[in-house]
């Protein structure tokens, strides 16, 4: 090609807007920066004449502390706890009515004369049924929109608990597919997509510990027991500079303390599995324990099945959560958590599968001085998985696989005073890798297989950051901050290679592989990401805010799905595969009404670069030159989100809608055009009505409905080995499969409450698929045969024809749940 002005003029005008929206976006977050600093430095003078009320805000009836409860200065300002329920008020010296509220507590107000800074700690009672109902009714005229975030969604497990699911059992992942923007990756799958990203561009936390897998029984189930959770905050967009290592969003869950007050009890027997939490204090008021369990029991049925073979199969799940902490002084408690959870699955002795993750996090909180707050954390995350398989008596063969990390991280916050806060930190992250190990699993095997271990690898990745968050008046307030990232291959070898410039299968011949020292870095790779976002107050129930975000992403999944599953490998960047990277823009309008509706709406669009697919026919299981089967090219989504909620009254709810297109060019793929992603869903819609009928009776109705997965059809056929083959065109995923919808109720009844009595339980009664729509899980293709008619009426005996496979019908649970 040749080099002219006019070809790099074409080159710049095709990125012009994205090159000067990154470069002015950057400019622009440094110059905040700097202001911040100097605003930081410039209010020392100030400082001097203010004094500063901190401490925790917690649950009387539990000692929880309560993250985003609000503490308001009569007159104007206030302060919002923070994730570990920390606040810091900085006043003129003076007298000052506080008022602490928390949605659903009953207010406390303290009148404090200030003549020097101190610390006020204060418990929040929770409200009787009646007294909540007043609460946010009366507040409901005072909800104010400065609070609520752009692309940031905020779930309470109370309300989560109340949404009917399959089988009748909790499930926070997937309850948070009915929001918008937030799109389900199908039935039968606990996975989800962002704003146009894949599954695995998900970074999902709990505690603070990555989880690579958060399905159980092949994604039917999430791995997140409801009774163990204490929060949940997804960022779709305007990420907070603290969170790195993902393009599309942040699922960050917490787990509940336990009781420092008394010992308690959660728990319920469903329809296929079984749960029960125990709390209470180790020493009253000081520190505490939680202990929550879970497994289920459909392989408890199975020996009485008729098929022998179905007797002695496996089918069950378990996850175990942990957790414990203690207040070593009034200005440090430690926290230790962990999460042990394992599905398995298998056909009697022909065949098993069976995956989990382990998780550890030990946590100090530690209160430098009445204005500055830091975290420390030591975290360990594992995900490993494998089957065995037998092939002949007495000998068979396994597989598996893992990838582990141990971390640090240290997150400091300076509340400088009630209009400014400033976020810095780092955190360091040591990955290991192993693609997979191929062993036989007795002697007899030996024999026959020899044992092959593919490389393991091993990376390091780094994330730096600084974050401010500034009121400039009662209308406006910013938010901007930047990460800085990096990534180093360490040890090992790479393969280089050469393909084939029509299959773009590797040339084997061509392929060549460089050794490097162990521990040797030999491939780094860096990042500045930008992150700002703002927001202007129209009006005190009405603001308009925008945010932009650049992330990166070192470590993918390899999957060629539209769903992931457990058994897909993950690997990191390397000499071949760069850094995925991502721009995101967004912009909403939010407007509150005082008959206690909520309502919003946001459109975003997102640029992506060094997305990865697969070349047609590429293998991608149990292959030492994955890189090879990659392709790399760009994508790029956007998409409008429209929400309507109502959260008071004996009736609430909500509905939710997105509309979003999600599209990839690669060249080697569509004959280098554009083309839908596997996952790009354009019209998704959510109502959720819940109606008290009385103070024991609840009923929960939702529908959900989303326009078909994409899909590559067949262009032809061939006979081979006896049997016709679908033939397929240059052209990807041409098609859609039908559109995915369907209803659900529930009804809870709760039985009569006893003044003495501390036991309290309900039954819940629900109906998945009410209609009992056949909606389809996958689509093939075969030769239509006699015995297929009854199935596809329409289709012609020896012809090539469609066949739906459809996981779940209508199905009915019951579930009884108590707490003591």
């Amino acid at each position: 090609m040749k080099f002219t002005l006019s070809y790099f003029t074409q080159i710049l005008t095709k990125h012009y807007i994205k090159l000067y929206l990154a470069l002015y976006v950057c400019s622009i977050t440094m110059r905040l920066l700097l202001i911040s600093l100097f605003l930081v430095l410039s209010s020392i003078a100030v400082l001097a004449q203010q004094y500063t009320i901190s401490g925790r805000v917690e649950d009387a009836s539990n000692g929880e502390t309560l993250i985003g409860a609000t503490i308001l200065v009569k007159g104007g300002g206030g302060a919002i706890t923070n994730e570990y329920g920390f606040y810091s008020l900085s006043l003129e010296e003076g007298s000052y009515t506080l008022t602490y509220q928390y949605l659903g507590y009953e207010d406390v107000i303290k009148t404090v004369n200030l003549s020097k800074s101190k610390t006020i700690n204060v418990d929040l009672a929770p409200a009787s049924t009646e007294m909540e109902t007043a609460i946010i009714t009366a507040k409901s005229s005072e909800r104010k929109v400065e609070n609520k975030k752009i692309s940031v969604v905020k779930m309470e497990a109370s309300k989560i608990k109340e949404i009917p699911v399959i089988f009748g059992e909790v499930d926070i992942l997937k309850t948070i597919t009915l929001l918008p923007g937030i799109q389900s990756a199908g039935e039968g799958n606990s996975g989800f997509n962002v704003r146009g990203g894949s599954q695995d561009q998900n970074l999902i936390l709990l505690d603070e510990a990555t989880v690579y897998n958060a399905s159980h029984l092949l994604g039917f189930f999430s791995v997140f027991n409801g009774d163990a959770v204490k929060d949940l905050e997804v960022y779709k967009g305007g990420i907070p500079a603290k969170y790195g290592g993902r393009l599309s969003s942040i699922v960050d869950i917490k787990m509940r303390d336990g009781n420092n007050k008394r010992f308690a009890g959660i728990g319920g027997i469903g329809t296929i599995s079984s749960r029960l939490t125990l709390e209470g204090p180790i020493v009253k008021d000081k520190s505490s324990f939680m202990v929550a369990g879970r497994r289920s029991y459909a392989d408890i049925f199975l020996p009485l099945a008729p098929d022998e073979t179905i007797q002695e199969s496996k089918l069950y799940f378990y996850d175990l959560n942990l957790k414990a902490n203690y207040e070593l002084s009034d200005k440090d408690r430690l926290y230790v958590s962990g999460y042990f959870g394992r599905d398995v699955l298998g056909l009697s002795e022909l065949f098993s599968l069976n995956w989990g993750n382990a998780t550890a996090t030990l946590r100090w909180n530690h209160i430098v001085n009445d204005k500055l707050f830091v975290n420390t954390s030591l975290v360990y995350s594992d995900f490993n998985y494998g089957f065995d398989v037998k092939f002949a008596e007495n000998a068979n063969f396994g597989l598996d696989q893992a990838i582990n990390d141990v971390y640090i991280k240290s997150d400091w916050t300076y509340f400088k005073n009630q209009n400014s806060k400033l976020n810095f930190g780092a955190q360091a992250i040591y990955h290991r890798f192993n693609p997979g190990l191929f062993a036989a699993n007795n002697e007899e095997s030996e024999a026959v297989f020899s044992e092959i271990q593919l490389e393991k690898k091993k990376a390091f990745e780094t994330g730096w950051y600084v974050d401010h968050e500034y009121k400039f008046n009662k209308r406006l307030n910013v938010r901007y901050g930047l990460r800085l990232s990096s990534f180093s291959n360490i040890g090992g070898s790479e393969y280089t290679y050469s393909k084939n410039p029509e299959t773009y299968e590797p040339i084997q011949e061509l392929t060549t592989k460089d050794s490097f020292a162990s521990g040797e870095i030999y491939n780094t790779y860096a990042g500045l990401e930008p992150r700002a976002a703002i927001s202007y107050n129209l009006t005190t129930s009405m603001a308009v805010k925008g945010s932009y975000n650049r992330t990166f992403q070192y470590i993918q999944q390899a999957t060629n799905t539209a769903s992931a599953f457990p058994t897909d490998q993950w690997f990191s960047a390397n000499l071949n595969i760069k850094p995925q990277r991502a721009d995101q823009v967004a912009v909403g309008l939010f407007k509150n009404f005082d008959i206690g509706l909520e309502t919003s709406a946001e459109i975003y669009y997102k640029w992506m670069e060094n997305q990865i697919d697969y070349r047609d026919n590429a293998s991608i299981a149990f292959n030492e030159n994955l890189d090879g089967e990659l392709l790399v090219g760009k994508g790029w989504a956007y998409g409008a989100e429209f929400y309507v909620a109502k959260s008071e009254g004996k009736t609430s709810g909500f509905v939710s809608y997105t509309w979003a297109k999600t599209m990839r060019e690669i060249e080697g793929i569509s004959g280098g055009n554009p083309y839908v992603a596997n996952f790009d869903r354009r019209h998704n819609l959510s109502v959720v009505l819940t109606q008290k009928f009385s103070k024991r009776v609840l009923a929960t109705a939702s529908f959900v409905y989303s326009s078909g997965q994409p899909l590559t059809t067949p262009v032809g056929k061939f006979f081979y080995n006896g049997k016709w083959t679908p033939l397929y065109g240059d052209v990807r995923n041409n098609y859609r499969i039908p559109a995915y919808h369907r209803a659900d109720i529930g009804v809870t009844i709760k039985s009569k409450e006893k003044p003495d009595k501390r036991f309290k339980s309900n039954w819940n009664f629900s109906v998945y698929n009410l209609y009992n729509r056949e909606n389809p899980y996958a689509i093939y293709f075969d030769v239509v045969e006699e015995a297929d008619l009854d199935k596809n009426p329409g289709a012609v005996v020896g012809e090539t024809a469609a066949f739906q496979t459809t996981l779940f019908k209508i199905i009915p649970a019951i579930t009884w749940n108590f707490e003591f």
